[in-house]
């Protein structure tokens, strides 16, 4: 119980390491703005962006030849838009685009008689509002702490507003619609692509290329073949991340590398707080002998135990005593007693070791497993039996690592049961990593077998 109030008083402490305070939750400056705590939600990123872009607009799209075109000369002309996106999941975005520009071709197809019908049309698009899906594509890197590069997809539905005309062969410019309303609304489908680069925190270049299914034969002005008319638009911008810059963007964050810190920073917290529990302890006990020592020069007769078996000299009986032996008060060696183990008890044990359970990764006993360890606290106290833990893991991870692993949780079972009244010096905790295994590693079963404590009672 003590040993568990010192820890509780330097966790809530924390720890001064590099002239900082290293407490529970990494400090910013240590992580960057990249760092996110796993699993504490999208208010910890930036989830809404606005972008701007211009590029090409022709009727010429990747999706048919200029021969099924009601006209067979596209050309390219400057386009226009923006867009503001919210980043609903690190993979998939809601978008809202705008874009504007014109679209031009020339020699339509021939009517019926082989005679040209148009030398060419332009049709201006006034306005384009749409509606998308944003599929973000391996913004999550394994091997990476950010992605440079994010493949996006997109598809959606929207309305757009366009004025068609057409140029007769006689060199006259009309309007498609007649009256004095000539623009058209019309539905479309935009279906896109593209790249996305990291240029800074909150800032990405986009390259994007996308399809616009027009859901009418109207848009260039020639109701031509039985197909709807279509035009891409190939764009560059850039795309700025709204909010705290101290927050990174959804899209662009990648959350193994958040995970990755978070492990490496738990396993530092747990080794320095042991170390410094230790070094404390060490430094004093130390204290203890030098004021032990310097109290009165005769106070080295009265602790000084030359066999060391825990009766100083003064009051040893039995001096000389082979290391290891169990003595009494007198330093005489103790008649080993007789002890049975019976079917009983091993129930017990059994039981403690099946409903045992640790957090994942650490020695920390889940809660649901105490009333067992209780129990087996009564039977060391009842019957004065000794123990001895062996503490085992998978080859999962550094050999080093899991050494360590496999003495803490050993060491973490012995100080409960000691915390419930069972003799310390009846109890031995050691452990052996993933040097003994009881199974194959190469199954999950296998690795779960491993991954033991075993009780030996006599």
């Amino acid at each position: 119980m003590k040993s568990n109030f010192k820890k509780a008083t330097l966790l809530l402490s924390g720890l001064v390491i590099g002239g900082k305070l290293f407490a529970q939750t990494p400090d910013s400056t240590a992580t960057g703005t990249d760092y996110v705590k796993p699993f504490s939600g999208g208010s910890q990123l930036r989830t809404w962006s606005v972008g701007v872009h211009g590029g090409m607009l022709t009727p010429y799209t990747i999706f048919g030849t200029n021969g099924k075109q009601d006209f067979k000369n596209p050309t390219e002309q400057l386009g226009y838009g923006a867009y503001i996106k919210n980043q609903i999941l690190p993979s998939l975005g809601i978008q809202a685009d705008f874009l504007r520009g014109k679209v031009k071709s020339n020699n339509s197809q021939p009517d019926i008689n082989g005679n040209p019908v148009y030398t060419q049309y332009t049709t201006n698009i006034n306005w384009s509002a749409a509606l998308s899906a944003n599929i973000t594509l391996a913004n999550i890197n394994w091997r990476h702490d950010k992605p440079f590069i994010q493949p996006y997809l997109t598809v959606g539905a929207g309305t757009m507003n366009y004025t068609p005309k057409i140029t007769t062969p006689d060199g006259q410019e009309v309007n498609f619609k007649a009256g004095e309303k000539a623009s058209i609304n019309e539905v479309f489908i935009p279906v896109g692509l593209g790249l996305k680069f990291d240029l800074a925190p909150g800032v990405n270049l986009d390259l994007g290329y996308s399809v616009n299914f027009v859901q009418s034969d109207n848009f260039d002005g020639y109701n031509y073949g039985t197909t709807n008319d279509r035009f891409s638009y190939a764009h560059i911008g850039l795309e700025f991340a709204l909010g705290s810059r101290k927050k990174p963007q959804m899209a662009t964050h990648n959350p193994v590398s958040s995970m990755r810190k978070e492990y490496m920073w738990e396993n530092q917290r747990t080794k320095t707080l042991l170390q410094q529990e230790i070094d404390a302890e060490k430094a004093r006990n130390e204290q203890l002998r030098n004021d032990l020592n310097t109290t009165n020069a005769n106070l080295a007769k009265l602790t000084t135990d030359s066999d060391g078996d825990g009766v100083v000299d003064v009051n040893d009986k039995c001096p000389n005593t082979p290391s290891g032996t169990k003595v009494d008060g007198s330093g005489c060696p103790l008649a080993k007693p007789v002890i049975y183990v019976t079917e009983e008890d091993k129930k017990v044990v059994k039981d403690a070791i099946k409903n045992l359970e640790f957090d994942l990764g650490k020695s920390t006993i889940r809660d649901h497993s105490l009333p067992s360890l209780d129990r087996v606290a009564e039977l060391l106290i009842k019957k004065n039996f000794s123990l001895k833990l062996a503490g085992h893991t998978d080859n999962t991870g550094s050999k080093d690592l899991n050494m360590r692993l496999s003495k803490d949780r050993a060491e973490s079972i012995k100080s409960y049961l000691v915390s419930k009244g069972a003799n310390a010096s009846r109890i031995e905790a050691t452990g052996y990593g993933q040097n003994q295994p009881i199974a194959t590693n190469k199954t999950a079963a296998g690795r779960q077998a491993n991954r033991r404590v075993e009780f030996t009672l006599y």
